[in-house]
């Protein structure tokens, strides 16, 4: 079966009750396998059967009341570069100049016993006003919720607003009733709706600062090399594989690249976390977003824009945000309901207070008359049964708070996944970040992860007379310079650095697993260059200094390439996978943390225990000569979770069985899909960084979770008048608003608190 996923931009979504009726619309539709649904950035992770009618999926959101559309990934980068700039500054602040004047006019009538701000008709007529204007959209989006039969937050609001409205209009054209006129309270409730909202807005963009940040790291322009030499500033966009260009001093790269011409240091930080800058010249391949520092660089575009290193990281980042962690969907399930628990709880509130409460309580009713129609606060002196009723059950409509309960997991998520790309640390979802924070067991493979992965030369024995040993490793590279062997890589790479010419070499023969021969000048007789007993097997004499000096290194965990002319030994070469000078101190953080360590390596017994011995390692934690299905079965027997550190490539099999697989050192290949956490660089110091990040994060959910339950728990019976007739305490509609809009600010604001460093 054929999948594909698509990423949907969705609007009118205002809390975690929206985000049930959404997810439930879309695993309805036919074809739609998953659906994950973020609140904060307001879109949508859709994993659908191929063919799927995407059209009808996106007309039937529509008709629920959240229009969509899918998000195109070539202009993704600009999307996200540009997002803060989405609203203009003057319709920003049109929403918060509305909300304040509404404040005042609504304030101006309790504050005037005569002239035109006690005219009840002048209230009548900014309440419809404020009705009609901003609040329509409010109340469309609840009319459409409870129409559909999953009313949100706007459903709530907007029943508070009109009951208040109703009934004071109800007051005013029919003064027989008895009730009092409640205008200024939809205007007040509508005002603190809109200014919450302002500031809850400007809260979350805030969360979406690292994103908007690592998009910035690709200029909207670039110099394109033409056929003369000459430069020609072009838009990004239009860039194709195979054009060359030229990147300035202090410019950074729009794409990724390979170097044609030129010798520069590189910045990569801001994409990998790698704080020194790399040289880079001639052959050299560079992601897009990196920082050129001293000399001008030629390239040749390798990807465009939309399909760069950065575009993937950001969109990695992007799917992470949309999958959710386990506890966001207990949440989003428990905001959907929420909503209808409300509905009930004011209907209770309303049916109490107005038929039994005021006689029970009687002292709950205020003593002051007011003449019928004139202007009454729902907040106090309620007279009737009727006023007080409605007043304690708008009350309870308008504090309840979904948006809370909605925000409070993927604002923490959506900052610390955030945070995780500048530190160059790729998490694959919500639901690796929780995972990550429970780790109890991290397992490493050994080459190319707590070591290099290339060999190094270290030592050096020369056995002939007249040879030394700038001669030797000449010989011995001179041989080697036709094979791919990483062993061959080692001995050319110390040739070069020391600076010495490679012979030229004739009848070059590889005998795998065993060594290479071949002829060089003025020597006249083959050459070999291998393992000692593949030498002594041809004839080659071997001394008993030269038995024990090998036997030596090899135990320490190097391999010795042994190098003779016809049948004389002339030396020995000792080379080794060196350890990655951050293993120690970050194995050492882990320890720290309070978690088991443990090495499960394919290389043999003696370089596994000296790697053991280097890291502190005891021979329990160490595990040898294993293949890949020995490495799962491995896994089962440890405490877990478990994370497996692997290089994503040969490690595949373990990092996907893992609890959480972690490649590291993979530079650009972050679409390795066998990992859930993918290191950029070549950092093994980010694994415990990593790991402490999701414990801060997942510390931050549950902080969020607590307040949100926790406030509605408390806020909702105080609204309904339970510390009415004892305490006289009352929560009215406008102070029901303030506090619904501050328990989500107060969500977003603790999860803006991931950014700061530990």
């Amino acid at each position: 079966m054929t999948t594909q996923s698509l990423l949907l931009d969705i609007e009118g979504m205002k809390c975690g009750g929206c985000v049930s009726a959404v997810e439930k619309r879309l695993r309805a539709q036919p074809g739609v396998t998953q659906a994950s649904v973020n609140l904060l950035s307001r879109s949508a992770w859709v994993e659908l059967q191929a063919p799927t009618d995407v059209d009808a999926v996106l007309e039937s959101l529509a008709s629920l009341g959240f229009p969509s559309q899918p998000r195109d990934p070539d202009d993704q980068l600009q999307r996200l570069r540009h997002q803060r700039d989405e609203l203009s500054w003057w319709s920003r602040w049109r929403q918060l100049i509305t909300a304040l004047l509404l404040l005042l006019v609504s304030s101006g009538g309790h504050l005037s016993s005569s002239g035109l701000l006690a005219d009840m008709r002048l209230h009548a007529l900014v309440a419809t006003v404020a009705l009609a204007g901003p609040g329509r959209p409010i109340l469309r989006r609840g009319w459409q919720g409870m129409r559909q039969g999953v009313p949100g937050m706007d459903s709530l609001v907007g029943l508070g607003v009109v009951s208040a409205y109703i009934a004071s209009l109800v007051a005013l054209i029919w003064p027989a009733v008895g009730w009092s006129c409640f205008f200024n309270e939809p205007v007040m409730l509508l005002g603190f709706v809109l200014l919450g909202r302002f500031i809850e807005e400007r809260a979350k963009r805030r969360t979406g600062a690292a994103l908007e940040a690592l998009a910035q790291l690709q200029p909207d322009t670039a110099l394109l090399l033409l056929g003369d030499g000459t430069t020609r500033s072009v838009r990004v966009g239009g860039l194709r594989p195979g054009d060359q260009l030229r990147v300035l001093p202090g410019d950074r790269l729009p794409v990724d690249g390979q170097v044609l011409a030129g010798l520069s240091a590189v910045d990569e930080s801001s994409l990998t976390g790698e704080p020194l800058p790399r040289t880079v010249s001639d052959g050299d391949e560079l992601a897009a977003g990196s920082l050129n520092l001293q000399a001008p660089l030629d390239l040749t575009v390798l990807r465009p824009g939309s399909e760069s290193a950065l575009a993937r990281v950001i969109a990695l980042v992007q799917q992470a945000q949309a999958r959710k962690a386990p506890i966001q969907a207990m949440a989003d399930r428990w905001a959907g309901r929420f909503t209808w628990i409300v509905l009930a709880i004011a209907l209770i509130t309303f049916g109490f207070w107005w038929l039994w409460g005021a006689a029970l309580f009687p002292q709950v009713l205020g003593a002051a008359a007011h003449g019928h129609g004139s202007h009454q606060s729902l907040g106090s002196g309620a007279e009737t049964p009727f006023a007080l009723a409605l007043q304690l059950a708008i009350a309870v409509l308008v504090v309840a708070c979904p948006c809370a309960l909605g925000l409070a997991t993927p604002t923490a998520i959506s900052v610390a996944t955030g945070r995780a790309a500048r530190l160059g640390l790729l998490f694959r979802g919500g639901d690796v970040l929780e995972t990550a924070a429970s780790v109890r067991t991290v397992l490493f493979d050994k080459t190319g992860t707590l070591t290099r992965g290339r060999p190094l030369l270290e030592e050096q024995l020369v056995v002939a007379a007249g040879l030394d040993s700038a001669r030797l490793l000449q010989l011995a590279a001179s041989l080697e310079q036709h094979t791919r062997h990483p062993l061959a890589w080692a001995l050319l790479q110390a040739a070069e650095a020391r600076g010495l010419q490679l012979l030229d070499c004739q009848a070059s023969a590889t005998h795998a697993g065993d060594g290479v021969e071949g002829e060089l000048p003025d020597l006249h007789q083959c050459c070999r260059l291998g393992r000692l007993g593949w030498l002594e097997q041809q004839g080659v004499g071997i001394s008993a200094q030269a038995t024990q000096w090998s036997a030596t290194q090899e135990e320490g965990g190097a391999t010795v390439l042994a190098l003779a002319h016809g049948q004389e030994l002339l030396g020995l070469l000792a080379v080794r996978d060196a350890l990655r000078p951050d293993a120690s101190e970050a194995l050492q953080q882990l320890r720290q943390q309070g978690l088991n360590l443990g090495v499960l390596s394919g290389d043999r017994e003696g370089p596994v225990r000296q790697l053991g011995r280097a890291l502190g390692l005891a021979e329990q934690q160490l595990a040898w000569g294993l293949r890949p299905e020995h490495k799962l079965q491995r896994l089962s027997g440890v405490e877990r979770p478990v994370a497996m550190v692997g290089d994503g490539l040969n490690d595949a099999p373990a990092l996907a069985a893992a609890d959480l697989g972690i490649a590291v050192g993979t530079g650009t290949q972050i679409a390795q899909d066998s990992a859930d956490l993918v290191v950029l660089g070549d950092r093994l110091g980010a694994v415990p960084q990593a790991l402490s990040l999701a414990r801060q994060a997942q510390v931050k959910v549950r902080q969020n979770l607590f307040w949100a339950f926790g406030y509605n728990l408390v806020v909702l019976p105080l609204a309904a008048g339970l510390l009415l007739p004892g305490f006289g305490v009352l929560l009215t509609p406008p102070l029901a608003a303030l506090l619904m809009a501050l328990s989500s600010i107060t969500v977003v604001c603790n999860a803006l608190l991931l950014r700061l460093p530990a």
